[in-house]
């Protein structure tokens, strides 16, 4: 495969995957928000800004911090390279550019989902509306990953776009934990209270976590489990554990066919080893933040890795 199609599939599913990790992210501002008296609630637009990595283009941009401001700037506006918007119109760049490399249910989904998203007008868009929005843009996410996994052949164009995926997604996962985490460990607020659990319930849901958490624990939530439950479990499909297993997966699958390993496959394996290898307590003993700093450096030294070994072409 050429450099420059690898590259294409690899950010078309990385583009896609952001634009549904926005929403997922958004989802949880605008419902700690609306919890009266809330620890969280004036903070909650700005660790979302925080989380997404769009803190510092939003204040260069704006003066101050506002609801309305912020939806806007994470959903449509096209100064935002991460927008929902501008997600989805590089995603459909990609897709355009590689039409003879995905099938023809891949391209109608993802040509579709842009031209629905790209009738919305910033202007009028109200905060009520925002839910239904966000369940959108996961809804379409969901049916493009769908067309994927179910036409798609099993070959190199299928394991770059599960990189790509899987990549991003670990990232914004890592991302969630670090910047929220703390966020949202009880001050005043009784543990186990109930704007202590609705906070917990939303962080959860960012990662589709919600009712899975119930169903492995059995218990209330805790702060501690929660963490446990997004960072190591190797089941729960948007756990940093799970997303660099399906990475080191499809680096094998490229080695295989490809017939040779390459820097990034060491790297994809020192991703995996220490998710594998370790429990919730020595990190929390080592420190949270450094781990997930650490985790951070390396996903994006993967990348970096992948794209060097495959020859992407920009």
């Amino acid at each position: 495969m050429l450099g420059r199609t690898a590259h294409d599939l690899y950010w078309l599913s990385r583009y896609i995957e952001r634009a549904e990790n926005m929403a997922r992210l958004m989802d949880v501002g605008y419902r700690i928000g609306l919890i009266p008296r809330s620890a969280g609630r004036h903070q909650e637009w700005h660790s979302t800004l925080k989380s997404t990595g769009c803190a510092k283009g939003y204040y260069e941009k704006h003066e101050k911090l506002d609801a309305r401001a912020v939806v806007n700037y994470l959903l449509v506006d096209q100064d935002n390279p991460s927008s929902v918007r501008s997600c989805l119109a590089a995603a459909r760049n990609n897709g355009r550019a590689q039409r003879t490399a995905i099938t023809s249910d891949m391209w109608e989904s993802l040509n579709q989902t842009y031209l629905e998203f790209s009738r919305l007008n910033p202007a009028g868009i109200r905060l009520s509306e925002l839910p239904d929005i966000l369940l959108w843009v996961k809804q379409r996410s969901a049916l493009f990953r769908g067309t994927l996994l179910n036409t798609l052949l099993r070959r190199d164009g299928f394991y770059f776009s599960q990189l790509g995926t899987f990549i991003e997604r670990a990232d914004n996962t890592a991302r969630i934990i670090d910047v929220k985490y703390y966020l949202l460990l009880p001050q005043n607020e009784i543990v186990g209270g109930g704007i202590d659990n609705y906070q917990w319930s939303a962080i959860l849901r960012s990662v589709s976590a919600h009712r899975s958490y119930k169903w492995t624990y059995q218990e209330s939530y805790k702060p501690w489990r929660i963490a446990e439950y997004i960072i190591l479990n190797p089941e729960m499909p948007r756990s940093l554990r799970f997303c660099s297993n399906e990475i080191s997966e499809a680096l094998e699958s490229l080695a295989h066919d490809y017939g040779g390993r390459h820097a990034c496959h060491r790297v994809a394996e020192d991703l995996k080893r220490p998710l594998a290898a370790t429990t919730i307590t020595p990190i929390f003993q080592t420190g949270l933040h450094e781990f997930l700093v650490e985790f951070l450096g390396r996903n994006n030294q993967l990348g970096s890795e992948i794209a060097e070994a495959y020859h992407f072409v920009s």
